[in-house]
């Protein structure tokens, strides 16, 4: 049998959190994407899709207590076949960024080989992030602090910055 596309939804001080993911005939599913409402480009569950709750409770665990303060990384199966290489090398230095603390685009762009010009295209990548909050793009601020471009508003990304008191 195929891979099926799974789907659960999460409560969270962001607002319901829609994760998604692929699961082999008897397998675990593998978390792919984590969206927020309204979030600019957020997945929508498609046709064929089956919604089960249980899917990613090990995820659901793990954002709790990231939200309670009580996990600062998180330590999850995430499928590594979306975007493109780019991307990739994009999400894997905002994996890097530690808790509590914040780096520019730029520097981003620096850790990747793409700095000058590049850097918006890494503001591009950062914006794709298909796993928010677990893959912390919300790390990543203006050159001159100031908060910039986050996928699911400017708000949400101000509370989980000042969840990890990274914001002075």
């Amino acid at each position: 049998m195929d891979d099926i596309t799974v789907y659960a939804y999460a409560d969270g001080p962001l607002g319901g959190m829609l994760l998604t993911g692929r699961r082999s005939a008897g397998g675990r599913a593998v978390l792919r994407s984590l969206s927020l409402p309204g979030q600019k480009g957020a997945v929508a569950v498609g046709d064929g899709w089956v919604r089960d709750q249980g899917a990613f409770g090990e995820a659901v665990r793990q954002l709790e207590e990231y939200f309670d303060g009580r996990r600062e990384r998180f330590d999850l199966e995430c499928a590594g076949d979306t975007g493109t290489e780019f991307q990739r090398r994009v999400w894997a230095a905002l994996e890097e960024i530690p808790y509590g603390t914040t780096v520019s685009y730029g520097e981003i762009g620096r850790r990747v080989g793409a700095g000058g010009a590049g850097v918006r295209a890494v503001g591009t990548a950062i914006g794709r992030n298909p796993l928010l909050v677990v893959r912390p793009c919300h790390r990543v601020i203006g050159a001159d602090g100031s908060l910039r471009g986050y996928a699911a508003g400017l708000d949400r990304k101000r509370s989980l910055l000042d969840l990890e008191g990274a914001l002075a």
